[in-house]
C-alpha cells in the first residue's frame, strides 16, 4: 500500500461513521487490532476548548523530562499525519502505509469512522515506538468518543466546557459536560480547568465520586499584572509567561501543570526546570498564533461561541493599542456561526468572509450579511481577501486576523508554511 492508496483506505470512512449509542464498535476496532490500547499509558483530555493547548504543555514537559510521548489530536491542521506524532515527529508515511494496510486486513465491514481507522492506527505506531506515555485528545465529547475503549488511564483532564457540538452533546453546558465526564474512570484521576462554571464542576465532581476517582485540585497560581497580549502568572513564586496570547493559556497552563505534578506520584520524574520551559515555549498552530511578515497575522481556529469570546478578548485588547483589525472569517455550517460572527465582527474595522476553504463552508455572503450589522464587510477568496486584508494592515499598522474555522485555519497555514 502506497500513501495515495493508504489515505484512500482511511477516506473511504465518513468522518463520523455510523452513529453510534455505545463504545461496541470502538472495541470491536480495538479487538480486530490486537488490543493496542491495552499495551499503552495515557493522559486523556477532553473539553471544548483548549484541548490541544493542554495537549502540548503536558507533552513537551514529558519531553523536555526526557520521555517518549505518544501525540494523539484532532483534528489536523496542515496535513493527515500532524495529529500522529512522537516527542513532536510526525508519523512518517512508510510506517503510516504499513500501519494502514495491517488495519485493513484485520477489519471486517462495520460502518466506522476515519476518526476511529486514525486511532488505531495512532496506537498501533506509539507501540512500535516504544512510547512511555500517551497524551490522548477525544474527539467529540467523551462519554461515547471512540478513545474512550482505552482502560483507566493514568489521568483524565478536562479543560474548558462550553457550547458545541449541541446536536450530538446536549443544548446545555450541563448535557455536554455530562459527556465530557464519561472519560472519568475507577481507580484513575481528573483535574478540571479553573474556568469551568459551578455547573460543569458539579457534574465532574459527581462523577468522580461514583467512579471512585480522584478528583485533583488545581495547583493554585495566580494572574501577574498586564500581561499585554499574555498571560503571566505566579507558580510556586516563579513567574513564568504562556508563548501563546490570550488570557485562556492561564488556566490551560495551570490544567497542565496540576497534571504534570500529579504524574509525579506516578513516577514521572518531571523537573520544575522542564515544567517552565514547556509553559514558556509552547506553542500551537492554529490556536492564537501570530506570524509576523509584511503585515502581522494572526491565525485562530476558534469555532465555537466561547472560542470566538476568548479571540475578541485579544482583538479589544490590540484594538486599544492603535492597531485596526481586518478580519477574514469563514465558518462551517455545522457550528454556530452567527453567534460567532457577531462575536468577531464588533471588534473588526474591516471584515472580510469567505467560503473557498471547505465544501461545507456557510455561503461569504450570509457571514458577511451577519457581521454588516456591525462593520464594513466584503466577499471574495481567501487569496485575494488575503491580499487586500495585508496591503491595508501594512499601511497602518494593522493586524489580519484569520478565524472562524481550524480548517480556514489550516488552508491559509498549508499555503505559508
Amino acid at each position: 500500500m502506497n500513501y495515495s492508496e493508504a489515505m484512500d483506505f482511511i477516506n473511504s470512512y465518513t468522518k463520523s461513521g455510523g452513529r453510534v449509542s455505545d463504545l461496541s464498535r470502538a472495541e470491536n476496532l480495538m479487538r480486530l487490532t490486537g488490543f493496542p490500547e491495552k499495551k499503552l499509558r495515557f493522559v486523556h483530555i477532553a473539553g471544548t476548548n483548549g484541548k490541544g493547548s493542554v495537549v502540548e504543555y503536558i507533552s513537551n514537559a514529558l519531553i523536555f523530562s526526557g520521555y517518549r510521548v505518544g501525540q494523539f489530536t484532532s483534528p489536523y491542521i496542515v496535513r493527515y499525519t500532524d495529529r500522529i506524532r512522537v516527542s513532536g515527529t510526525e508519523i512518517d508515511e512508510d510506517s503510516l502505509c504499513r500501519i494502514a494496510a495491517y488495519v485493513k486486513s484485520r477489519i471486517d465491514d462495520a460502518p466506522y469512522s476515519q476518526f476511529e481507522i486514525t486511532m488505531a492506527i495512532a496506537l498501533l505506531w506509539y507501540i512500535e515506538q516504544k512510547c512511555d506515555i500517551v497524551v490522548l485528545e477525544t474527539g467529540i465529547g467523551g462519554l461515547l468518543d471512540c478513545t474512550n475503549v482505552i482502560p483507566p488511564p493514568l489521568l483524565s483532564v478536562i479543560t474548558s466546557v462550553s457550547l458545541d457540538h449541541t446536536a450530538l452533546l446536549g443544548d446545555t453546558v450541563t448535557e455536554i459536560a455530562r459527556h465530557k465526564a464519561g472519560i472519568i474512570k475507577p481507580g484513575s484521576a481528573v483535574v478540571l480547568s479553573e474556568d469551568n462554571p459551578l455547573s460543569v464542576k458539579e457534574v465532574v465532581s459527581e462523577a468522580a465520586e461514583n467512579a471512585g476517582a480522584e478528583l485533583v485540585p488545581c495547583e493554585p497560581c495566580k494572574p501577574y499584572a498586564d500581561g499585554g497580549l499574555y498571560s503571566p502568572f505566579l507558580y510556586r513564586g516563579i513567574r513564568l509567561t504562556p508563548a501563546m496570547p490570550g488570557i485562556h493559556q492561564f488556566y490551560n497552563s495551570q490544567a497542565a501543570i496540576t497534571a504534570c505534578i500529579y504524574l509525579r506520584r506516578k513516577g514521572f520524574e518531571i523537573p520544575e526546570s522542564s515544567l517552565i520551559r514547556a509553559i514558556e515555549s509552547t506553542r500551537v498552530r492554529g490556536r492564537v498564533q501570530l506570524i509576523e511578515g509584511r503585515a502581522a497575522v494572526l491565525v485562530d481556529g476558534s469555532h465555537n461561541p466561547a472560542g470566538a469570546r476568548a479571540l475578541a478578548s485579544t482583538l479589544i485588547y490590540l484594538s486599544t493599542r492603535n492597531h485596526k483589525i481586518y478580519t477574514i472569517m469563514g465558518m462551517v455550517r455545522s457550528k454556530d456561526y452567527a453567534a460567532c460572527v457577531k462575536t468577531i465582527a464588533q471588534e473588526s474595522d474591516l471584515f472580510f468572509a469567505v467560503d473557498d476553504f471547505s465544501p461545507d463552508a456557510v455561503p461569504a455572503e450570509t457571514i458577511a450579511d451577519i457581521a454588516s450589522f456591525w462593520t464594513e464587510t466584503s466577499t471574495g477568496s481567501l487569496s485575494d481577501c488575503l491580499s487586500r486584508a495585508e496591503e491595508l494592515a501594512a499601511g497602518n499598522g494593522g493586524i489580519v486576523v484569520i478565524c472562524g474555522s481550524l480548517y480556514l485555519a489550516g488552508e491559509y497555514l498549508n499555503k505559508t508554511e
